[in-house]
């Protein structure tokens, strides 16, 4: 093989190599539903959520609520972080809480985020109101809602 015949093919080897790593990585995002997690309808407005962590005890998460707290104030919302998993909250007003499922009822994404008191899926932009509605999908359904309990500081959520 001549010098040119070996330029010209490490060039095809090159170009090779840089289509089907294209093609693999259009593939892997078409595979997890395209574009990133950010790129859909209202996933890029969305802040993080704050977050809290709570207790379990029994077959409740409990979580303290005090001047400091990301939860004191009606009309704030927050992400409660326990070892039984993560749980989406809203202070809807002066001791009412709403508390649902973090798990988006399109692909099973946890909601991180939000925008004002609306929850926002970071992986394609579902929005839910606080009491769990499916405002904007792709979301089916809307997410399942726990009990919750507000008593002298204290946050009780139940399944």
């Amino acid at each position: 093989m001549d010098s040119e015949q070996q330029q010209t093919r490490r060039q095809f080897c090159r170009q090779c190599s840089a289509g089907l790593a294209a093609l693999g990585g259009a593939t892997i995002l078409q595979a997890c539903g395209g574009g990133s997690p950010t790129s859909a309808s209202g996933g890029s407005n969305a802040a993080a959520l704050p977050s809290v962590n709570g207790s379990v005890v029994g077959n409740s998460i409990q979580v303290t609520i005090d001047a400091s707290s990301p939860l004191a104030n009606a009309g704030s919302v927050a992400i409660v972080l326990s070892s039984a998993g993560s749980v989406l909250v809203a202070r809807t007003a002066g001791d009412s809480f709403t508390a649902l499922s973090s798990t988006c009822t399109h692909q099973g994404c946890t909601i991180t985020g939000h925008s004002g008191s609306t929850f926002v899926c970071p992986c394609h932009g579902s929005q839910f109101d606080t009491s769990g509605r499916v405002l904007s999908g792709p979301a089916p359904s809307s997410l399942q809602q726990f009990h919750a309990q507000f008593s002298n500081g204290v946050l009780t959520i139940t399944a």
